[in-house]
């Protein structure tokens, strides 16, 4: 009887061993969601014939572009339904939604929009899905696309955004008081004083000097015509450099000239834009979407005397600071390859022509340009220097700590316009202080 007792509790244990390994498919090594998706090993029911619904979170849209797109989109894709996730308006509210959503690993939405500054911070996080598999296994050609908008959604070396469209900063120049707009920085400083006064205007330039982000992004765009950059593509702090020194020397003497108002570290978007459609300034630095309000005939003094070119160039030519919205896949996402094709859609030809088209959206697809729908959407999109500047565009720092990094510049920055500081030791300041917070 003890012989029996012995076989059957060894009966026992050889079914518990044999079941165990079954579960664990290879004796332990355990294929779990990241091995998956690492090597592209993810199953798509929409390819079953199975309808799968994925959500699209983006903010308030007043164009009716999304409900365009997710139409179209469904068109083209007939398994996959969108549910469209209105998130506000504010960026800064999208931004901490997502966050708390993210951190405890909801998939409550699939795609998001985000800024053009958050890749790095999200794929940092982990809240965001690398998308180089997709796109090496699809064949996407990224070289179609702007390169700005591209570097700003690689991290590391790895993809985790594609661009939807594109923002970027230009020089508005008065066409009744010039023909020519200066090319580099040394002769926009000549123009701006020797114009100044000319067509009724007060000033000769305008630009945005309070400390705030905008200020970063004229500061970033100056440096990088001298070749200067705040952090390279190895995520190394490069700032303090004599490139990044000239451009920054460039940008005081600008800010403390006579061609530009007494109050001009007082001056955002708003107020550079209100100066300049009162007819106040020969030259201004702003958006795209100052050219509208230039021709609002209820609003503007200078309508029709109004164009715009590229910013002045550096020793290493034009660079325009970067704006615009990318796509990214929540990492948590119970449906990858569907969820990537809506990326892919919304990044590609057809998504960023509707967005062009609908939206009035800059495509960062060049060849999109050259379409004749897409001219008709808007008259910049016919501008040949409208295209130019967008092909110059270059990102603020890629950098998960973006937040941080950026209170930093305009800190220092702003000593400098001030005068309290040289610009020698704000570089040397932000190259320590920058290379601090990421070591935190």
């Amino acid at each position: 009887m003890p012989q029996v007792k012995k076989l059957l509790l060894f009966g026992v244990l050889f079914l518990l061993v044999a079941f165990m390994a079954a579960c664990g498919g290879d004796g332990g090594s355990g294929t779990d969601d990241s091995e998956a998706e690492s090597n592209g090993e993810y199953e798509s029911a929409s390819e079953d014939g199975e309808q799968v619904t994925i959500v699209y979170a983006t903010g308030v849209d007043t164009t009716g572009k999304v409900e365009a797109q997710i139409e179209e989109f469904e068109e083209l894709n007939p398994n996959i339904k969108v549910d469209y996730r209105e998130m506000p308006s504010d960026t800064g509210q999208q931004h901490d939604q997502y966050v708390t959503m993210f951190s405890s690993q909801s998939s409550e939405i699939d795609v998001f929009n985000g800024d053009s500054i958050w890749p790095a911070e999200f794929a940092q996080a982990n809240y965001a899905l690398e998308l180089d598999r997709f796109i090496e296994a699809d064949g996407i050609d990224l070289e179609e696309h702007f390169d700005g908008p591209i570097q700003a959604g690689n991290f590391n070396g790895r993809q985790w955004a594609l661009p939807l469209f594109i923002d970027a900063s230009f020089l508005y120049y008065r066409t009744d008081v010039t023909e020519e707009p200066p090319t580099t920085w040394d002769e926009l400083i000549e123009q701006a004083g020797e114009l100044q006064g000319e067509g009724d205007t007060e000033f000769g330039y305008l630009l945005q000097a309070s400390q705030y982000e905008g200020l970063v992004t004229n500061f970033v765009e100056i440096i990088a015509s001298y070749g200067g950059e705040v952090i390279n593509e190895d995520n190394e702090v490069v700032v303090n450099s004599p490139e990044t020194i000239k451009g920054l020397e460039k940008l005081a003497e600008i800010v403390q000239s006579d061609f530009v108002p007494g109050n001009i570290l007082n001056f955002q978007e708003i107020e550079t834009e209100n100066a300049w459609i009162a007819g106040d300034a020969v030259f201004a630095r702003n958006w795209p979407y100052m050219q509208s309000s230039s021709n609002d005939e209820e609003r503007s003094e200078v309508v029709d005397n109004v164009q715009i070119a590229p910013l002045p160039a550096g020793d290493e030519g034009s660079a325009s600071a970067l704006g615009g919205w990318t796509a990214m896949i929540n990492r948590y996402t119970e449906h990858p390859e569907e969820s990537w094709e809506l990326v892919k859609y919304l990044a590609g030809e057809q998504g960023q022509k509707t967005g062009a088209i609908v939206g009035n959206h800059a495509p960062t697809i060049e060849a999109l340009y050259d379409d004749p729908e897409v001219q008709e959407a808007a008259p910049l999109f016919q501008n040949p220097e409208f295209v130019e500047g967008l092909s110059a565009a270059v990102p603020r720092p890629v950098s998960p700590i973006y937040p941080e990094i950026s209170d930093i510049i305009q800190i220092q920055v702003s000593q400098v316009l001030t005068g309290d500081q040289t610009a020698e030791q704000a570089a040397e300041n932000m190259q320590t202080q920058i290379e601090n917070a990421m070591e935190e």
